[in-house]
């Protein structure tokens, strides 16, 4: 396959690129506007938004409140690279917030 000569900073390239098939033009906006993102902070705060938004939209799906839970553990630690110790703080830190949050929208199964 012959390789095409195109500026380096060809925004159009990404759009006519490998994933342009499986992607619909509002997803096309949003996977450009996801690549100015500068650091894991944005990363983080997006998905506590996104944690509070699934807790009001759907109480019922703890499997997925964990699943980000630990992804915005590991980021965090990532981030701060830190300890063991820090980590088991972390945790326990994080299973307070989703309490806080759990509660008040009447999810119970949250708490051990």
């Amino acid at each position: 396959m012959k390789k095409r000569d195109v500026p380096e900073g060809d925004r159009n390239v990404r759009r006519r690129g490998f994933y342009s098939q499986a992607l619909g033009e509002s997803e096309k906006v949003q996977l450009e506007q996801a690549r100015d993102v500068e650091g894991l902070d944005e990363e983080i705060a997006m998905l506590r938004v996104k944690l509070r938004e699934l807790v009001e939209k759907q109480p019922d799906r703890l499997d997925l409140y964990l699943a980000v839970a630990t992804t915005i553990a590991r980021l965090i630690k990532t981030r701060y690279s830190i300890t063991k110790e820090q980590k088991k703080s972390l945790k326990e830190a994080i299973a307070r917030v989703l309490t806080e949050i759990a509660i008040p929208l009447g999810v119970k199964s949250l708490i051990r």
